[in-house]
């Protein structure tokens, strides 16, 4: 691939992605890593600093309205050769678990995070991913042509869901879920597939101190699974090491 654009890397697994990307050889020619304010990103400011090819663009995802000058930002950096990944990570998890505590608010903001984000920046970049479809219009539909991958959770699967709570975060990642496999028809005719893929339980902000997966084993291994996909995985639900997961 020659070029990739994760959202949400400040810390944890976006920045995490960032720097298995920045390790691959050949890597990719353009980076292209968000976060919400890059004076926070120490890490992410610095990486951008040694490596010529990793970008750094400032956006606030809820603000939807900025999306149109955000993908001029990151047209003028991929230019004819168009987008070949968008790796929708951004995401949130409210507090709250059982529903006597659930709150409306929570379950706005984390829709908007987890799910009409991803859904609206791929409409947005949509042109540039067929940009890169066409460029690449003799190799097999997959990361090297145009891929989307939308960061789910095993939490978002319904048939696995055993223990109940977690409403806001449970429903957002399933409704991501299902936006993913309607992206993978509806983006089909373009050879852009998409996917829904899982992390692992990873010890971050998010996960916790009790989580058994490193960033470092998750991201390694993420960053081999999205390298390894092609048209049969298209709008498929994939562990970090690629094994399928039940909706």
């Amino acid at each position: 691939m020659s070029s990739i654009l994760i959202t949400g890397c400040n810390r944890g697994l976006g920045l995490g992605l960032i720097k298995c990307f920045l390790k691959l050889s050949p890597s990719p020619q353009h980076i292209i890593a968000t976060c919400r304010d890059p004076q926070q990103a120490e890490e992410l400011s610095s990486l951008a600093q040694q490596h010529s090819n990793l970008h750094l663009l400032q956006i606030d995802l809820k603000d939807v309205d900025r999306y149109e000058q955000f993908a001029a930002e990151v047209n003028s950096i991929v230019g004819d050769n168009g987008l070949n990944v968008l790796f929708n990570n951004a995401g949130v998890s409210p507090k709250s678990t059982r529903l006597n505590f659930v709150k409306s608010d929570d379950l706005v903001d984390t829709f908007l995070t987890n799910t009409v984000a991803p859904i609206m920046l791929t409409k947005t970049l949509t042109p540039l991913l067929k940009k890169a479809a066409e460029a690449n219009a003799s190799t097999p539909m997959g990361p090297r042509k145009a891929c989307i991958i939308n960061m789910s959770s095993i939490l978002g699967s319904i048939e696995a869901n055993t223990d109940g709570g977690l409403y806001a975060y449970r429903t957002s990642k399933s409704a991501l879920n299902a936006a993913t496999k309607s992206m993978s028809i509806d983006l089909r005719s373009n050879q852009i597939m998409a996917v829904a893929m899982h992390p692992g339980w990873v010890r971050t902000d998010m996960g916790g101190s009790k989580a058994p997966l490193a960033v470092e084993q998750s991201c390694e291994q993420m960053v081999q699974t999205v390298l390894s996909l092609g048209e049969k995985h298209n709008g498929g639900f994939l562990q970090y090491d690629g094994k399928e997961l039940p909706w």
